[in-house]
């Protein structure tokens, strides 16, 4: 099975990785790959035909502290971000036809889209260059993850801070965002209660 790391080498991603981090790449692919819901996400967003689109933060994220936690049971999605890049989108709504789209063809998710070339005016950001560097202002350093179905059995994922700290369970404050923010939603997403392992780092 051929599987994919191009978007983690060109200007997609400032990050040049170390073979232990191309590892933790491969383990997330290896997982995706068990995992049907995830699976079927990552076919339907194929067909939006969207510049620069994956499934991100939980998407990913979770899935890994799942595996590390040895849950045999996934952990629930509360929903399912999609992000792209398109700085030449004009319409301001475009995101709810995009999701309306997606839950027709997988009604048993929640979707949510956002186009992050237009995230920058909402979070009061210089505006963002690439998907990686809108990624690049998440609060948890361990949410900015992405993944993208490319053709058959081809895999991108990418990251803007690498992959060593998801699998050292960590969640690590972003500076480039307030730290209330970071402490809020550690809080109220109950990470600690669900993945009992994990170490926040601020």
């Amino acid at each position: 099975m051929f599987r994919s790391s191009t978007s983690l080498a060109n200007n997609f991603c400032p990050l040049k990785l170390g073979v232990m981090a191309q590892g933790d790449m491969y383990k997330i692919i290896e997982l995706i790959e068990r995992d049907k819901l995830r699976l079927e996400a990552l076919e339907c967003i194929q067909y939006l035909s969207l510049p620069q689109c994956y499934l991100a933060a939980g998407f990913v994220r979770n899935l890994v502290w799942d595996h590390l936690h040895q849950k045999l049971i996934p952990s629930t999605l509360n929903d399912i971000d999609v992000i792209y890049y398109d700085s030449d989108e004009n319409d301001d709504e475009a995101y709810l036809k995009y999701e309306a789209e997606l839950t027709l063809r997988m009604p048993q998710v929640e979707w949510q889209v956002r186009n992050q070339a237009k995230m920058h005016i909402r979070n009061g950001d210089k505006p963002y260059q690439s998907i990686v560097d809108a990624m690049s202002y998440w609060p948890e350093k361990e949410t900015a993850v992405a993944i993208r179905k490319t053709a058959l059995d081809n895999y991108e994922c990418i990251s803007a801070f690498g992959f060593e700290s998801l699998f050292d369970l960590q969640v690590t404050y972003n500076p480039k965002r307030n730290r209330d923010v970071f402490e809020h939603r550690i809080k109220s997403k109950k990470w600690l209660i669900h993945w009992p392992m994990l170490r926040v780092v601020r």
